[in-house]
């Protein structure tokens, strides 16, 4: 039943009753109003809370592309430390560790570490200027593997263990799998605030439904007088806060977009700078891609059909509750 069939059906009605029969002009308007407070107040909570959401999942997709990044690199090298033993000449150790490590099947790059080099790695803990000469300082030897390669690291371990002493191979196997373990808490953690803001906006639709129907139940009441069928009322408000849903999910996730695509810009600037740096090797390339804008849009589009379907839900409830 449309809004003119209603309108004709109430005519009808009036004429029957034998009321004065001049035309009656009528002016079509929505059972709900377009323009309320509550109406844009549930479009600026809903753009906040889309907001919040995109940049929740952008945050998680960043830090899940950086810790992938992240074990990748780590995954691909393994580090021999050769420590200063008493009557052995360092240098040769660090000379043989080297042909050593080369010459096992699946390695890419060996590179050793200088003195100096080694020197550099401790300022940042002991400051500069120190005279290290006396200390036991271990020398490095950073192994790359080739990518797609499985070296035996287990035979590479012991044929050091065995030519040279005081060697230890490290294959940061413990340092990946607590990384692996942080990232996953991090997207647990992602997920959950999704939740909860869903569940929030859910709350926040339900509660501007009864109060549209509150201030329109005359006109609910009216429809039923004259047969009009729940659904025919439900669908009404549905649509209306589906396209509140849309505007204000559009406008949060295109502001959260704009914010991705400013910073991804940005970062161009920095490049070669300190602060760039350091950035770049906590996030990477700090761009979460055409999936991640996709997702944005697609979370607008979801956050938009819960609040129709909340609201349907609402306003069946209510029209029953009327009965």
């Amino acid at each position: 039943m449309s809004t003119t069939d209603v309108s004709a059906d109430i005519d009808s009605k009036v004429e029957a009753q034998g009321s004065p029969s001049p035309v009656l002009s009528r002016v079509e308007s929505p059972i709900v109003p377009q323009a309320t407070i509550s109406g844009r107040a549930l479009v600026a909570i809903v753009a906040i809370m889309t907001f919040l959401a995109s940049l929740t999942t952008g945050a998680v997709m960043l830090v899940r592309a950086a810790a992938t990044e992240w074990q990748a690199d780590v995954a691909r090298e393994i580090t021999i430390q050769i420590r200063p033993v008493a009557g052995r000449d360092i240098e040769m150790e660090v000379i043989k560790a080297a042909v050593i490590a080369r010459a096992s099947a699946g390695i890419a790059e060996v590179r050793p570490y200088s003195k100096e080099e080694a020197t550099q790695l401790l300022e940042p803990w002991l400051g500069s200027g120190l005279q290290l000469d006396d200390l036991p300082v271990p020398r490095l030897i950073v192994v790359r593997i080739a990518p797609g390669a499985a070296p035996d690291l287990g035979q590479l371990r012991q044929t050091l263990a065995e030519q040279i002493p005081g060697v230890s191979l490290d294959d940061h196997r413990s340092f990946v799998d607590r990384m692996r373990a942080i990232a996953g808490a991090v997207i647990v953690l992602g997920i959950g605030l999704l939740l909860l803001v869903f569940c929030a906006t859910v709350l926040s639709v339900v509660f501007a439904t009864r109060a549209a129907i509150a201030t329109n139940r005359p006109v609910i009441e009216v429809l039923h007088l004259i047969g009009a069928e729940d659904n025919f009322i439900a669908r009404h408000f549905q649509r209306h806060f589906l396209r509140l849903g849309f505007k204000g999910g559009l406008i949060g996730g295109g502001i959260a977009i704009a914010l991705f695509a400013l910073a991804e810009f940005t970062s161009g600037w920095f490049i070669g700078a300190a602060a760039g740096e350091q950035f770049s090797a906590l996030f990477g390339t700090s761009s979460i891609g055409l999936p991640g804008y996709l997702a944005m849009l697609a979370q607008a589009g979801v956050i938009a059909c819960v609040i129709a379907a909340s609201s349907y839900r609402t306003v069946k409830r209510t029209i029953q509750m009327i009965d």
